[in-house]
């Protein structure tokens, strides 16, 4: 296995390159600026020059890669055109490249409520309903996928214990970046997280499982 991640340098895309290298597996990263991405990333990740706005950089950065990791996402501003760009067609242009490159697997970052219409954090230019345009891009893809959603991202890692369950089920809640770097990398090595919506949070009183129960559990 060698990963691909997408928004390697955002705060989850970060953690996700250092649960791959602490797994031993080895990584591909995809960034737009080497030195900085120099500075905050793993020494043992392969930094590749590129864009997900920019399709015809992608094959290449993909390079030898098998599963490719997804955790991009536009930030706040005052663009209106950003979450569609990023969050819609920059997911879009790496589900391609993945299909042309023959990705065994694709796990794609999202958030929880993408189905609510009427959720608040719509108000930053409908960035949910982009995330869901993108989930369905990939789920009709043809590539094996696992899509997580996580619920409100946490800098911070603590003790409590992960919860999953299946799509529109889990509406509040937060988790660690470090928990949802987690769950994407185990659903690499889990059959049972295979074309597969998971939402995930954390919570201090449910009961500790391991990640192959918890996806066994979703359906």
């Amino acid at each position: 296995m060698k990963a691909f991640v997408a928004g390697a340098t955002g705060q989850t895309g970060q953690r996700i390159v250092t649960e791959l290298v602490a797994r031993g597996i080895p990584v591909r990263a995809l960034v737009r600026d080497l030195t900085a991405a120099r500075s905050i990333l793993p020494t043992e990740a392969e930094l590749v020059v590129g864009d997900v706005l920019d399709p015809t950089t992608l094959a290449s950065a993909i390079g030898d890669s098998t599963v490719v990791l997804c955790a991009t996402g536009a930030k706040p501003g005052f663009d209106p055109t950003a979450p569609y760009k990023v969050d819609y067609e920059g997911t879009k242009n790496l589900v391609e490249a993945a299909k042309q490159k023959q990705i065994e697997q694709f796990v794609f970052v999202s958030s929880l409520c993408t189905s609510k219409l009427l959720h608040p954090l719509n108000l930053f230019f409908l960035i949910l309903v982009w995330k869901k345009q993108a989930e369905e891009y990939l789920q009709k893809s043809g590539l094996t996928y696992t899509i997580v959603r996580p619920g409100g991202l946490k800098n911070e890692d603590n003790t409590d214990a992960v919860v999953m369950s299946s799509a529109d089920t889990l509406f509040d809640g937060s988790i660690p970046r470090t928990k949802v770097a987690k769950t994407c990398v185990e659903a690499l090595f889990s059959p049972s997280a295979r074309n597969k919506i998971v939402e995930i949070v954390a919570k201090a009183d449910a009961p500790a499982k391991s990640f192959d129960d918890l996806f066994v559990g979703v359906s």
